[in-house]
């Protein structure tokens, strides 16, 4: 009987110094892994990401110091020189920064105007029926440019979007295009309705 219980009471201090070897192991372990892989994912966490390195890298200007305004240039262009049968004009509006700094510039349809007049007859503008506008602020890098195309259906407008039944005329005669750009006029672009 007592040696019965010697076993009986051995097997129970083995029993326990194992689970003293096993917990301590377990402590040694989870010490061991937040002092090994936790200082590399702070690293990682406090790294920027590869999208905020590029945002800061190139943030958008808010203004452009020392732009020279009269550097950024209209022009106006059709796609085609003659106009035959019943084919539509398509006239483009161009906006360039020739300068050296870039420039703000409002580019919205709120500042543009495709006019077409001809001889002392004005034809056409985009202002005179135009729905609504909208601004659209943008900087132009020096040597960087914009254009707006308009489709013209060969209808004539009047201010106010008056009614009116008169069309161009066709058979070759000249029409010349200007385009605007809030205070920016193009030069003349010569066409003709075939």
């Amino acid at each position: 009987m007592y040696r019965r219980r010697r076993i009986v009471f051995g097997a129970l201090v083995l029993l326990i110094l194992g689970g003293l070897v096993g917990g301590v192991s377990a402590i040694a372990a989870a010490l061991g892994g937040s002092s090994g892989p936790a200082p590399a994912a702070a690293a990682d966490a406090s790294a920027p990401s590869p999208a905020a390195t590029q945002a800061t890298a190139a943030p958008t200007p808010s203004s452009t110091p020392g732009c020279d305004q009269s550097k950024v240039v209209v022009t106006a262009s059709t796609d085609a020189a003659v106009y035959k049968g019943r084919q539509d004009p398509v006239f483009s509006l161009t906006v360039a920064n020739r300068g050296t700094k870039p420039c703000q510039v409002n580019l919205g349809t709120s500042q543009m105007e495709f006019l077409v007049t001809s001889g002392g007859d004005r034809v056409f503008s985009s202002k005179d029926c135009q729905d609504s506008s909208q601004d659209l602020i943008k900087v132009l890098a020096p040597g960087e440019s914009e254009t707006a195309n308009f489709p013209w259906t060969r209808t004539r407008s009047l201010p106010g979007c008056e009614r009116t039944t008169s069309s161009p005329g066709a058979g070759g005669a000249t029409y010349v295009l200007v385009t605007k750009l809030g205070s920016r006029t193009s030069a003349k672009t010569v066409f003709q309705l075939g």
